[in-house]
């Protein structure tokens, strides 16, 4: 398998205090590869108040969102593996997207209008995703009331693994899903990631 290229990668032979230079070389083989159609999926990371997210993205749309500890480094392999090997550092593909999840953060977004690439889940769970798009934002549903959303109500465990597998977490969010108790229950970014999430919109 052909691994991830990188911007260390790509300018070891350059100069370390040649910045300007990287920065500026980088962009224009982001600019040939897109040209010449060999850049299947751009990626960059993002600081958030929980740590760094990695945003992966092809021509079709968001394809991951990923929590820093989901390990950003797997995660690329993975979406070589999945995807396609061609996938570079393209900060600029992903501007909207970062910026529209920098607004959602900072309490100025609730819904986002981006395109998705939900080709990583596939069957029930996409179903299940498709649904998590329809739960607004400030609202809770549980494990057991998407499942009957979802067009299968004994699917629980079911759901619950849809969740845990979304690649594309806050955009479709399966943090507003929670236990029969109304208790936050798992999630990727983890436990004290969703309570803040759940918390943030609840004072918006």
């Amino acid at each position: 398998m052909t691994s991830p290229t990188t911007a260390a990668g790509l300018f070891t032979a350059l100069p370390d205090t040649d910045a300007d230079a990287q920065r500026r070389l980088h962009a224009r083989l982001t600019a040939a590869a897109a040209g010449a159609g060999i850049l299947d999926v751009a990626y960059r990371t993002l600081d958030s108040p929980y740590g760094p997210l990695l945003l992966a993205a092809t021509e079709q749309g968001l394809v991951r969102v990923a929590w820093a500890r989901e390990d950003h480094d797997r995660v690329l392999a993975q979406l070589a593996d999945r995807v396609s090997p061609r996938i570079l550092l393209a900060p600029a593909r992903l501007d909207r997207a970062a910026r529209e999840i920098e607004e959602y953060l900072d309490r100025r977004r609730t819904a986002f209008d981006l395109p998705l690439d939900l080709r990583l889940a596939g069957g029930f769970r996409r179903t299940v995703l498709a649904r998590l798009t329809e739960v607004g934002y400030g609202r809770t549903v549980s494990y057991g009331q998407l499942a009957a959303a979802a067009g299968s109500p004994r699917a629980v465990r079911a759901v619950g693994t849809a969740c845990a597998t979304n690649p594309l977490p806050l955009v479709v969010p399966c943090h507003r899903v929670v236990r029969g108790d109304g208790s936050p229950g798992r999630y990727n970014g983890g436990a004290a990631v969703k309570r803040a999430l759940l918390d943030l919109e609840a004072a918006a």
